[in-house]
């Protein structure tokens, strides 16, 4: 048999750590760790934007590593946090609470599975405009530990207790992620030269808030994500619009 190089390994070794970083944050979880749990989720989502990034710049992109990668995001973004917030609040509920949880875990499968029949191919038009059909698996994932993240930076927090609220808000982001709406793609965005200074400074600010205010800065990233979503998809048709009228 052929020999496989270590650097086709590489970006599998990188999805594995997602994995696995996802896998353990159920075990955080069934400890009552919640800032671990939650911690362990985000850097599943750094290591799922490293392993894409380590195989382009390698030259090593393969089928066994998209498919690898599409498991590890079930687990890490699906079931993982669907488990997390079961435990952490949505147990009040009972039989309920539990209907919520596979709910979310279901959406996400779902998602990962329209990826895979290649639906959001290059020939998709958000794809050629730049942007995403539904929230992507990682930001679903921060998306639905919102309230985790806002009882962590609150002193004194009554979110945890409120748990029809909270099962409210996983059905929503749910519908999000098998939701054909456009959503920004990060790889798509683009700086004018003349913004570069004041975009590196808000990322410092951003940065130097994770340092110090840590939940409360997640919280506020995902905020402003939700609130951005009317804004993507109005963009989004104008630019539809723009491409439809060029090719009259």
């Amino acid at each position: 048999m052929r020999a496989i190089s270590i650097r086709t390994i590489l970006p599998n070794v990188v999805t594995l750590c997602a994995f696995m970083a996802g896998v353990t944050s159920i075990r955080f979880a069934l400890a009552g760790k919640w800032e671990l749990a939650v911690a362990a989720i985000a850097l599943a989502g750094i290591f799922d934007g490293l392993d894409g990034t380590v195989a382009r710049l390698l030259k090593s992109t393969s089928k066994f590593g998209a498919e690898l990668d599409s498991l590890s995001d079930v687990v890490s973004f699906g079931v993982a946090p669907a488990v997390i917030l079961y435990l952490w609040t949505l147990q009040e509920l009972d039989r309920l609470g539990w209907a919520v949880a596979l709910i979310y875990a279901t959406a996400m499968a779902l998602r990962l599975a329209r990826f895979n029949a290649r639906l959001d191919d290059e020939e998709e038009p958000r794809k050629r405009l730049g942007y995403l059909t539904g929230v992507p698996a990682p930001m679903g994932a921060g998306l639905l530990l919102m309230p985790m993240m806002l009882d962590l930076a609150l002193v004194d927090s009554l979110v945890r207790d409120q748990s029809f609220l909270v099962a409210g808000f996983v059905v929503v982001i749910s519908l999000l992620i098998v939701s054909t709406i456009p959503t920004i793609s990060v790889k798509a965005l683009r700086v004018r030269r003349t913004y570069f200074v004041p975009v590196m400074l808000v990322i410092g600010v951003v940065l130097a808030g994770l340092f110090v205010r840590t939940w409360a800065v997640m919280f506020g990233i995902g905020l402003f994500y939700l609130v951005s979503l009317p804004f993507t998809y109005f963009g989004f048709r104008r630019r539809l619009a723009i491409r439809d009228e060029r090719r009259k």
